[in-house]
């Protein structure tokens, strides 16, 4: 894939999660595809990506994420953005960086790096049951 090609697939996928198209966002992913929230064991699979997807999704009631810089560095696509959303009726924003490798049209590992007490905070959740 060229870059450009990287990075409109990427705002593809801002886009799906924008619009709270959990299928969309899971489409994206390649069979193997991985999505690795660093505080986290990797899901790794479509469908384990689909179902984590599918839960979030389950609860939440508006999501945007507000891309700050995207670009892609040595073939892969980095971006710093602020997710906004309520999620189980509270609103929360926390800052992300992610990369994401792609091929053929695919997101084949999507990693996120986060604060996951900022997360916690902003989704309502006051104790962190485990990753």
């Amino acid at each position: 894939m060229t870059d450009d090609q990287k990075l409109e697939l990427a705002r593809t996928m801002f886009a799906a999660w924008d619009t709270m198209d959990w299928d969309a966002v899971t489409d994206l992913f390649a069979d193997d595809g991985v999505l690795h929230s660093v505080m986290h064991e990797p899901l790794v699979g479509k469908e384990a990506v689909g179902e984590r997807i599918a839960l979030l999704g389950s609860k939440a009631t508006s999501m945007k994420l507000i891309i700050k810089s995207l670009g892609v560095i040595d073939g892969r696509v980095f971006v710093e953005r602020v997710d906004d959303f309520v999620f189980d009726g509270n609103h929360g924003q926390v800052p992300v960086v992610g990369i994401m490798s792609m091929a053929d049209g695919k997101i084949t590992k999507w990693v996120e790096y986060y604060d996951r007490p900022t997360l916690l905070a902003g989704m309502g959740i006051t104790q962190d049951f485990g990753h």
